[in-house]
């Protein structure tokens, strides 16, 4: 394993939490200087193989003033986080193979927005409200007339569905319904990648000659879909499917030598993510889990002052993993003791 690699200095810290363009051309030709000036070789020649899945590293998550900015519990986590990870990309530039970014991909009418609900005087939630069990059994909480058209079927299937996917969370232990604020809209600023995290998959690809591989998610509207690998709930009440593992992205990642983690949120995408890949490792062989490296400083959990605090959950998921084999790192770490015998 080659040491560490240098900062490009191009790479502005200060403009991370910004959004601004990515000079494509520019970068494309210090990545080829970059190549040689410090013999980085293609991808496609690693041996042992990392691949770096980043969840949800996209504006509406970790730009201040987007829609569910993730400040964790210093009010700066996502930035922080970002800045984070764009530096040990570059710095282990030559040793990622390939960098694969989650993409939350959501339109306005989901289960999980607020024009899908309304109450008994025809009030849609506000942002935030946890929809219980309780609430769609005693009809707190109802499907939206309105929307039937857009989704197809009846009010009354649309309204068993609802109750049948409440009870669903509750009995696989998940978090309540969450009505979350419009965010990651497909064709919105929101949905794209942080600039600073773009640049840095551009540059990787640029001098590794290979591909950046985009997983979109979240964007069927019967359920919620915080894990990039499967949706909160797979089937409707007559145990028809309506929607399904993302199988073809599972097997791709246990390819690899090692696998590294980080992104938004930690209690939620990032926390759901790894439990549905613990669950298919230990359905193969559960000593694969300690190729997952979790890079814990560059997630940050849910923290809404005064409405709802995740820390405590996001460590309890994390302590978990780490009982289970995984390995919690941190993004300074050398990638070379990870391959150690």
């Amino acid at each position: 394993m080659s040491p560490s690699l240098p900062i490009p200095d191009f790479f502005a810290p200060d403009r991370v939490g910004k959004v601004w363009r990515v000079p494509y051309e520019e970068r494309a030709v210090q990545a080829q200087a970059w190549t040689q000036t410090h013999g980085i070789q293609p991808a496609d020649t690693d041996r042992p193989r990392l691949c770096l899945l980043a969840i949800d590293v996209q504006n509406t998550f970790c730009i201040p003033g987007f829609e569910l900015f993730v400040g964790g519990t210093s009010g700066q986590g996502a930035v922080d986080d970002t800045h984070r990870l764009c530096e040990f990309i570059y710095r282990n530039l030559d040793q990622i193979t390939e960098i694969v970014p989650t993409m939350d991909t959501h339109r306005a009418i989901q289960i999980f927005h607020a024009a899908f609900w309304i109450d008994a005087n025809g009030q849609m939630p506000a942002p935030m409200t946890m929809v219980a069990l309780d609430d769609v059994r005693n009809g707190r909480w109802r499907v939206n007339p309105g929307i039937v058209a857009n989704l197809g079927g009846s009010l009354e299937q649309l309204q068993a569905f609802a109750l049948h996917y409440v009870q669903r969370l509750s009995d696989d232990g998940k978090y309540p319904l969450t009505v979350w604020p419009y965010h990651s809209m497909l064709g919105g600023i929101g949905h794209s990648l942080v600039s600073a995290f773009e640049e840095a998959c551009f540059f990787h690809n640029l001098a590794r000659q290979c591909q950046t591989r985009f997983e979109l998610k979240g964007s069927n509207p019967l359920t919620e879909n915080y894990s990039v690998l499967r949706p909160e709930v797979l089937d409707d009440p007559d145990g028809q499917p309506v929607a399904k593992k993302n199988q073809a992205l599972i097997q791709h990642l246990l390819t690899f030598d090692a696998v590294a983690i980080a992104g938004q949120a930690k209690s939620h995408c990032v926390a759901w993510t790894i439990d549905d890949l613990l669950s298919e490792i230990q359905q193969v062989d559960a000593t694969l889990a300690r190729k997952i490296y979790l890079i814990e400083d560059c997630s940050s959990p849910v923290v809404v002052p005064g409405i709802v605090d995740f820390s405590e959950a996001a460590e309890a998921a994390y302590q978990k993993f780490a009982a289970a084999g995984m390995n919690i790192v941190q993004s300074t770490s050398s990638i070379a003791s990870w391959f150690s015998p």
